[in-house]
């Protein structure tokens, strides 16, 4: 049983919420929340495997207390942050702060649904109609410094310098994080590698354990920031 707190300050939007996922079988909400210092208390409670989280509330917003949820190794719970704005701030703000999905408050109920199984699972989700945008955003910025230049000439760009934890990934585990960066699953990973899902879900492991990473999305923003692989042309 996936155990979920609904986090949210208008109520009618909980109870919507809820009566989606208590339908689903396999899946319980335990509590809700109005607010992010709310929510923190509930997950020390309750202990849900899954929060989802919504950004814009009073007091303490939902960015903060997903930042204190996730700091807290003891709670285990993953957060799945909810919204109605398709914003490339508040989902890097979402990922930096450790969230492992982000998701848009008009999504289907089948996608909410899915979205909290699969962030239980151990696994990151980013909502189809913005995880294309927000990687070539940081595509476009990954892997590199600017640097002033003389006057009246344009600035030029250096390569930001590979981090240590890069070199200690083998070369298998090198190609499973570009893979990653392409978005794909485990299963089209294991047909491109020729071996099978359960190999590159130990490869995975390897690499976010190596690279101190969270989760899959993290490994696709890692690999673009630190130059292992380039936007498209």
């Amino acid at each position: 049983m996936i155990r979920v707190l609904v986090v949210d300050d208008q109520a009618l939007v909980r109870a919507g919420f809820r009566t989606i996922l208590d339908s689903e079988d396999g899946i319980e909400v335990v509590g809700e929340a109005a607010d992010g210092a709310a929510a923190v208390t509930a997950v020390t409670e309750l202990a849900p495997d899954v929060v989802c989280m919504d950004v814009q509330m009073p007091g303490m917003d939902g960015l903060e207390a997903t930042r204190r949820i996730t700091a807290d190794a003891a709670s285990g719970a993953a957060v799945l942050v909810l919204t109605t704005f398709n914003r490339e701030d508040y989902l890097f703000a979402a990922l930096e702060a450790g969230a492992s999905g982000f998701l848009l408050k008009n999504s289907s109920p089948e996608q909410l649904i899915e979205a909290v199984q699969v962030v239980a699972r151990g696994d990151a989700l980013l909502s189809p109609d913005v995880t294309r945008r927000v990687i070539e955003a940081v595509a476009a910025s990954a892997g590199r410094l600017l640097v002033p230049a003389q006057p009246e000439a344009p600035p030029t760009t250096v390569e930001r310098p590979a981090p240590a934890a890069l070199a200690s990934l083998t070369d298998r585990e090198r190609e499973v994080l570009e893979l990653l960066a392409e978005g794909i699953s485990n299963a089209e990973i294991a047909q491109r590698m020729w071996v099978g899902e359960a190999t590159v879900k130990t490869h995975v492991s390897k690499v976010l354990m190596k690279l101190g990473l969270r989760d899959r999305v993290h490994a696709v923003v890692y690999a673009y920031e630190h130059g292992v692989v380039r936007p498209a042309s």
